[in-house]
């Protein structure tokens, strides 16, 4: 069975209840989970260099508490199952990519993930970050939905 699950997750409430079902999983697999966050990398907005600087501590410190924040309620849900959890946090403008190269850095047997569930024009303009998963995965991957 499986026995390192990659948890990844974005804060929403579907993320949430994926999580939740991800954990309960490790606890009966006896398995041990691995919560990631993939933030947004930090973009130039402004043509002045002075502004620059500024800009890209407040937006890596808001970043990183939101990453705190969302990593934080995944590690008490562990703890209320007894799984034992590893928080990772990453800067990556593909979640997508983060995700694979997690589980595999970390010798993930599992992806365990949520899907909005978007499909049609809304899921080719939006893209969606689990297909893209299941598309270049060579780990195995659950969807919950």
């Amino acid at each position: 069975m499986f026995k390192h699950i990659l948890i990844p997750t974005d804060g929403s409430a579907l993320s949430d209840s994926a999580v939740t079902r991800g954990m309960r999983l490790a606890r009966e697999a006896r398995a041990r989970v691995t919560a990631l966050y993939a933030m947004p990398e930090y973009q130039v907005l402004t043509y002045d260099a002075g502004m620059m600087g500024d800009t890209r501590e407040l937006f890596e410190t808001q970043t990183r508490a939101r990453a705190d924040t969302i990593l934080g309620h995944v590690k008490h849900i562990a703890d209320e199952e007894g799984v034992p959890c590893d928080l990772v946090a990453v800067a990556n403008d593909r979640p997508y990519d983060a995700i694979i190269h997690t589980a595999r850095e970390r010798g993930c047997d599992l992806i365990l993930m949520a899907s909005h569930g978007r499909r049609g024009i809304e899921g080719f303009l939006l893209g969606s970050e689990t297909h893209k998963v299941l598309t270049h995965s060579k780990i195995p991957v659950l969807v919950h939905r």
